[in-house]
């Protein structure tokens, strides 16, 4: 089946979703549909060293480790479907999980930023992680070699601001700590 052009206008259900296939990977936030950017080789870098580091910390833990892409279905105040593929999320309750999808909100979400999806992962996606609960949101931002974390504090997120030279410290996995030098490391920033 071709992509379908899909119209901003336009309010789509999972069920829509689902039928799409074709190279272009889509978001929904509120039934309104986001394509999302192709990840460049920095981004890819990027998750496989996160991805190394979170598999050997959760290594016989009871919470798992997922890659994108892997649908999460988020509650919308709405009522209008809010499907979202973050680059990597930790699941400690597995409950939650149907054959291709996660329907709640995960412990932790982590996006890598890319020129064209930044605003939308810091603001759009931010807000409905903050209202689904979901315990901390990492957003990755490879041009700084930053990682914000937000912990969710009385429905609210709290930022905290880790640089290359640091090491970060998950407050839901506890004992995890990860040296940012590890993500960026030999990693030319690219523009």
């Amino acid at each position: 089946m071709a992509q379908p052009v899909l119209d901003r206008k336009q309010i789509y259900t999972y069920e829509d979703y689902l039928t799409w296939d074709g190279d272009v990977r889509y978001e929904l936030i509120d039934g309104v549909a986001y394509a999302m950017a192709t990840p460049s080789g920095y981004h890819q870098r990027i998750l496989i060293n996160l991805t190394v580091q979170l598999e050997n910390f959760l290594k016989g833990k009871s919470c798992k480790l997922q890659v994108a892409p892997f649908d999460v279905r988020l509650e919308s105040e709405s009522g209008k479907d809010t499907v979202v593929q973050p680059d990597l999320l930790v699941i400690c309750d597995k409950s939650k999980i149907a054959k291709n999808s996660y329907n709640g909100a995960p412990d932790i979400v982590i996006e890598i930023l890319s020129p064209n999806t930044a605003s939308y992962d810091c603001l759009e996606k931010s807000l409905k992680y903050q209202k689904a609960k979901v315990q901390e949101y990492w957003i990755v931002d490879p041009h700084t070699q930053k990682i914000y974390i937000r912990y969710l504090e009385n429905d609210s997120y709290v930022d905290e601001v880790y640089k290359k030279t640091e090491v970060l410290e998950s407050q839901v996995l506890k004992g995890c700590m990860i040296a940012l030098a590890d993500i960026f490391e030999d990693i030319e920033v690219e523009i």
